[in-house]
């Protein structure tokens, strides 16, 4: 060979290897160690008991672990296959599992609702009317973020009954005018699924999804984990900033399962994102067409970006819902993610279809870690130089805003409220009040005190001490994560007797306002 030959071929040869580099699969560019440090920092920053965390890119489970304990009394290390609550994660599922159904023929997208609910009756008799499945996946009803959520929390209502109550919950803007975060009407396409398919929501999650995926360790419903190991407790906020997350309990709300009810780990979830990359297939077995994975990745509901989201996101110009999914821009891509709360647990998914990036992290706790986590790992895997330190980022934000609120309060004028007295004996607030959407409140005198019970949840209600004249501070018996410092306030009618009770709550979760309780004439 001679000299000019052997270095065109090692010229050849350098430029094959300078092509193989650049096909290298992106997962390359991300330092894992580094990731795996961060995530070890953020628990202890943010203060969280546990959580697991796994990635998947181009079809590959590139990184699954543990961190922090099970239970912050009982101790328990978690790991990549601790069971946790993904909660409204669970939201994609159905939305695919009636994505199964178009992709079959028995329903279409644009489907009225009434055509299998016929019980469904909405506020305004045209919305009941016009209502499809569309409307149901990407919270454009009309109804105000968590509207009606009180029924289906701890409470007996089945899921028809659930339904046929929400003809009593008054729209907040025009139907698909806007955007309301329901979970009702993810209880809705899971009774659309039921009714259609002749299987339970429960059933076609399991046989159509989990049997296919391998998800041999995933449930829907609390009742399952019983007597189960490495299951993850739920843990609510400290009662001051500092201390230690106290552990609670889960509850099994079997009648919002379509909306939130899959407890699965990182590593078996991984699978699910291996689904939604491969755009419906699965190790070569199609479970949904390309075509629904399409629609179910399209906006249907645009939101607004605030003017915040714009300082921590300038490359975010839009966002919205698809059908299960929420949808925005990053850095030139599409992002499809969504997240979960159930009480005590909180989770995030999030997927780079350009990138075949898929992140899943879920946790025993009520913070919010897990958007600045996929934040981080996503520039992690884009190769953004000198990303952000998002986790760190998004304590100092909270922090600011919590002095802010602090300096707010300081400056509101004291106002020095008269000492409580009774102006009424006990006995005139007694009696049953009723509410057209929630159902029966009774308060009663027992042993010199008043007691609140509500028919619909009996693990609800607890004792009621006097704040002000006809004010009420609410002791909750039980101590749920979701509950906030509640007051029952009773309205006298013209005849100055009491004639009318409400809740009242600054709770970002429930609207207590929804439930107008009337006494009940005896």
């Amino acid at each position: 060979m001679s000299l000019t030959s052997s270095r065109r071929s090692i010229r050849l040869s350098l430029l094959a290897l300078f092509l193989w580099s650049l096909s290298l699969p992106a997962f390359a560019q991300a330092d894992l160690q580094k990731l795996d440090a961060y995530y070890q920092k953020a628990l202890k920053d943010w203060n969280v008991p546990g959580m697991a965390i796994a990635i998947v890119k181009n079809d590959s489970v590139v990184f699954a672990k543990g961190y922090g304990v099970r239970d912050q009394e009982k101790g328990g290390t978690v790991d990549a296959n601790t069971l946790f609550g993904i909660a409204s994660n669970s939201k994609a599922y159905t939305a695919a599992a009636l994505g199964m159904l178009v992709d079959e023929g028995k329903l279409s997208w644009d489907d009225k609702v009434v055509k299998y609910l016929p019980y469904l009756q909405l506020y305004d008799p045209y919305m009941t009317q016009n209502l499809n499945i569309r409307d149901l996946l990407s919270h454009r009803v009309g109804l105000q973020t968590f509207s009606g959520d009180l029924l289906w929390y701890n409470t007996t209502y089945s899921r028809k009954e659930i339904l046929q109550r929400a003809r009593y919950l008054q729209p907040t803007y025009p139907f698909r005018g806007g955007y309301g975060y329901s979970n009702l009407m993810f209880i809705a396409a899971g009774e659309v699924i039921e009714a259609v398919s002749g299987k339970t929501w429960e059933q076609f999650i399991q046989e159509r999804f989990f049997k296919p995926l391998g998800m041999t360790r995933s449930y829907i419903s609390v009742n399952q984990l019983k007597g189960l190991d490495n299951v993850a407790a739920p843990h609510g906020n400290p009662a001051k900033e500092g201390d230690t997350p106290v552990p609670t309990v889960l509850t099994a709300w079997d009648n919002w399962n379509p909306a939130a009810g899959i407890f699965t780990s990182v590593t078996q979830d991984a699978q699910w994102l291996k689904l939604q990359l491969n755009r419906g297939t699965y190790k070569g077995q199609r479970l949904f067409s390309e075509a629904v994975s399409h629609t179910m990745w399209t906006m249907h509901n645009a939101t607004p970006v605030s003017r915040q989201a714009e300082v921590s996101n300038p490359t975010t110009h839009f966002s919205g819902a698809g059908l299960g999914w929420m949808l925005n821009d990053y850095q030139g891509r599409k992002i499809v993610s969504h997240s979960g709360g159930h009480e005590g647990m909180n989770s995030r998914t999030l997927l780079v279809p350009e990138e075949k990036l898929g992140i899943v992290i879920l946790t025993n706790s009520m913070s919010s870690i897990t958007a600045p986590l996929a934040n981080y790992t996503v520039d992690q895997f884009l190769g953004i130089a000198n990303g952000r330190d998002w986790s760190q980022y998004s304590l100092d934000l909270a922090a600011k805003n919590r002095e802010a609120q602090k300096t707010a309060e300081a400056k509101k004028p004291k106002v020095k409220l008269p000492k409580a007295k009774l102006t009424r004996d006990l006995s005139a607030y007694a009696g049953t009040y009723t509410s057209p959407l929630y159902g029966n409140a009774t308060v009663a005198v027992q042993n010199g005190k008043l007691v609140l019970s509500l028919a619909a949840a009996p693990a609800l209600g607890g004792e009621l001490s006097l704040w002000q004249p006809d004010i009420f501070d609410l002791a909750w018996k039980n101590n749920f994560a979701l509950l906030t410092p509640t007051k029952a306030r009773f309205l006298p009618g013209p005849d100055g007797t009491i004639q009318e009770l409400r809740l009242d709550a600054n709770n970002p979760d429930f609207h207590f306002s929804e439930l107008e309780f009337t006494r009940v004439k005896l």
